[in-house]
């Protein structure tokens, strides 16, 4: 094994200390293929570039920006954009990986990468949001394209983040270019069904899990953490198909209603207001509380390290459903397999997203584009089959869900590496 390396803390609770236990665990399924483990701990490429900004007040401030490329053996670089304040390298490095590893669950053509600038974006104006996102853009411009590598949202971006960095792209290569990123406004080359994806993938690996567990998803009782894209689509999918939400907790507050709050009220409400805090039709509690409320499917779906071991031990739910990127902790997943807790991880669980990007991704080559039935058959497809597949992968070796999705993950991943070979 290769030395760490030297620009990582040593911080055992970070995502990439998370990402390299996760690799750990899979080595000994891997055979001879793990001679080449080291090429999943080590990024190919990690870009760290400054952002100088004019304010609107005519101040200048500087950002970091990041974009990590992790592997690129299977395809071009494929992995959202993160504008939040606690961005780091060591972070955006565990999203690119993880997303590595998720592209090859899947087996999408696609590698893995992921980019962020460590700004609150609520802070900024439209405008100094729309200067700060064409600045990222051209410093970052010489690393990605439509067949280098293709950003995405993430956390604190969105479709007209997208629509910028395609439009600055296109203007610096002569020529436009929709590939470029995916995740776009659909008027310009973006696709139906992207916005709801990664939660609709939740939901279908979600059903799935519940079935082969024998937990009946009419009348289970769920909680959320996130209410964004991915934890609202997610949790209205379940409340449809009979499903009771009791718990969601997002920035603002803890919500809590036993016999469920309605969805489709909260999404309007948090429309409105920006958050779920205030909403009528729930009580608040405290937000370690959310923890252990009784319920049956618990749905991580805001940010990293979130399940920790202590609140593992304190989880009433028979299935993890990971929403967000590395919500559980190493020693936690330990925890959660001892007491007999279904996780299914976020390299398969929130695979809709760049599944959907995918599929845009195609559909901007081809200028043809599909019906949003369509895009959902072939989703729900996908993620299915995926899940089946990692599924007999848990039982056959009996490991865990995870474990399973990287025993996979990583063998398409590594063999790529080796019929590539090292050049020169």
């Amino acid at each position: 094994m290769s030395k760490p390396l030297s620009y990582v803390s040593e911080d055992q609770h970070s995502p990439w200390a998370t990402y390299l236990a996760q690799v750990d665990r899979v080595l000994p399924y891997l055979g001879e293929l793990s001679r080449w483990a080291d090429t999943l701990r080590h990024p190919k490429r990690a870009f760290i570039v400054d952002i100088p900004l004019e304010m609107d007040d005519g101040s200048v401030r500087h950002f970091e920006g990041f974009r990590v490329q992790h592997n690129l053996s299977r395809g071009p670089g494929k992995g959202g954009v993160r504008y939040h304040p606690d961005v780091n390298l060591e972070e955006v490095m565990a999203l690119s990986a993880w997303m590595t590893v998720k592209c090859a669950v899947i087996n999408l053509p696609f590698g893995g990468a992921k980019g962020g600038i460590r700004v609150d974006p609520r802070e900024l104006s439209l405008k100094e949001l729309e200067r700060l996102t064409r600045r990222y853009t051209s410093e970052i411009g010489n690393i990605i394209g439509p067949q280098r590598d293709i950003p995405a949202p993430d956390v604190g971006t969105n479709a007209q983040v997208m629509a910028w960095i395609m439009d600055t792209w296109s203007m610096n290569a002569g020529a436009t270019s929709t590939g470029v990123v995916t995740g776009k406004p659909v008027h310009l080359g973006g696709s139906l069904g992207r916005v709801t994806a990664t939660g609709r993938g939740v939901f279908v690996t979600g059903r799935a899990a519940a079935k082969n567990i024998g937990l009946p998803i009419e009348r289970s009782r769920v909680a959320v953490q996130g209410f964004g894209n991915v934890g609202s689509v997610a949790v209205s999918l379940f409340q449809q198909a009979g499903a009771h939400i009791v718990a969601v907790q997002d920035h603002s507050t803890t919500l809590w209603n036993n016999d469920g709050i309605d969805i489709s009220a909260l999404q309007t409400w948090q429309q409105k207001h920006g958050a779920i805090a205030g909403f009528p039709g729930a009580s608040v509690i405290p937000a370690d509380d959310f923890w252990l409320k009784d319920v049956d499917i618990l749905i991580p779906a805001a940010l990293e390290g979130q399940i920790t071991a202590e609140r593992a031990r304190q989880l009433t739910c028979k299935l993890v459903l990971e929403g967000a990127n590395g919500p559980t902790l190493p020693e936690a997943d330990d925890v959660l397999r001892q007491r007999g807790v279904t996780v299914v991880p976020d390299v398969l669980c929130n695979a809709g997203g760049v599944t959907v990007s995918y599929f845009e991704w195609v559909q901007d080559f081809s200028s043809y584009f599909w019906g949003e039935d369509e895009i959902n058959s072939r989703l729900d497809q996908i993620m299915s089959q995926a899940f089946e597949t990692i599924w007999q992968k848990s039982n056959e070796l009996n490991v865990t869900l995870r474990t399973a999705a990287y025993a996979v993950g990583c063998e398409r991943i590594l063999i790529a590496r080796k019929e590539r070979g090292i050049y020169p």
